[in-house]
């Protein structure tokens, strides 16, 4: 069917010029489906990589920060250690000088807390350094799989770059095809077949008859049904599957 010359009154379109449209339309959509088969899972890896990418990139980010805070809170106990030391040295001196022993015990106990402090915070810095030393490791190990991940991202970037180059064209002329077609079928007509063909797993709507059976899901078809369904005079779709049903010659033109 020759769509450029198809646009007329709506009132002088038949039944099976809007058969003969879906079944073209079909044919034209069922094309691009092809060409994106082509294309595999590339788009949806090309997204799960960028994604991954980006997780990896927040996590190096967050580690790096994690470990600035564990460096500043080792300094803050190295401070602290030596504060501490320096209060030891002066309570020792103090105690040469002490007048009775209450005085001498009451520095005595300020020394052993000084030195638990020191024990306390010689501890909290090793456990700072494991911590940091687990979490360098952890970022050594993000960055190679940062690398990898970004390289991969650039191999399946340019395997489908290239792909699409490759289809581009075919496709621009297939959608264009396709808008022309789409035109010439009444909106009620085109919301049904966009309907049934995104609940259809293969993504046909309109299919003919092959073997006295539906195209779409291989269901017998009544002889009487078959024969509605030559004749182009009402839509007829699979009363199992709803596709939209036409016969193998229904694209034929007739011999005037």
């Amino acid at each position: 069917m020759n769509t450029s010359n198809s646009r007329q009154e709506e009132r002088d379109i038949t039944i099976e010029d809007k058969l003969r449209a879906m079944h073209e339309l079909q044919s034209v959509v069922s094309e691009i489906d092809k060409i994106k088969t082509l294309r595999g899972e590339l788009p949806l890896e090309v997204q799960d990589l960028e994604d991954e990418i980006t997780g990896l990139k927040t996590r190096l980010v967050n580690l790096e920060d994690e470990i600035k805070t564990l460096e500043t809170a080792m300094k803050n106990k190295k401070i602290a250690i030596k504060d501490s030391e320096t209060l030891i040295a002066k309570y020792t001196e103090q105690q040469n000088n002490v007048r009775n022993n209450r005085e001498f015990d009451s520095l005595s106990k300020e020394i052993e807390f000084q030195t638990l402090e020191i024990e306390l915070s010689e501890k909290r810095i090793k456990e700072y350094s494991s911590e940091m030393t687990e979490k360098k490791e952890v970022i050594d190990t993000s960055r190679e799989l940062l690398k990898e991940r970004v390289e991969d991202l650039d191999r399946k970037k340019s395997e489908l770059d290239e792909i699409t180059q490759e289809t581009r064209i075919e496709e621009e002329k297939l959608r264009s095809k396709s808008e022309k077609i789409e035109s010439f079928i009444e909106p009620r007509l085109l919301t049904a077949f966009k309907r049934i063909r995104k609940n259809a797993r293969n993504g046909l709507a309109v299919v003919t008859i092959q073997r006295d059976a539906c195209g779409g899901c291989f269901n017998k078809i009544p002889p009487q049904r078959q024969m509605d369904i030559a004749n182009r005079k009402k839509i007829i779709v699979c009363e199992y599957c709803g596709r939209i049903l036409v016969d193998k010659d229904i694209n034929m033109v007739e011999a005037e």
